[in-house]
């Protein structure tokens, strides 16, 4: 797992690289490890950073 999830700051958009459905998310908040992120289909989601590692988005 690389540190890319370390780079993520609230107002960045992101994907989820195993749940496609939830769609879109924005970063709320990247604390500890923990990246709450808000996703258009699934809500407010509370990610473990050292698990997943979230795919930025930069064309939206």
């Amino acid at each position: 797992m690389s540190d890319l999830n370390a780079m993520l700051q609230p107002g960045m958009f992101v994907r989820h690289p195993e749940q496609a459905d939830w769609g879109l998310g924005q970063v709320q908040s990247n604390i500890g490890g923990k990246i709450t992120v808000n996703f258009e289909h699934q809500g407010k989601v509370v990610i473990a950073g050292a698990r997943v590692e979230l795919v930025p988005v930069f064309d939206i």
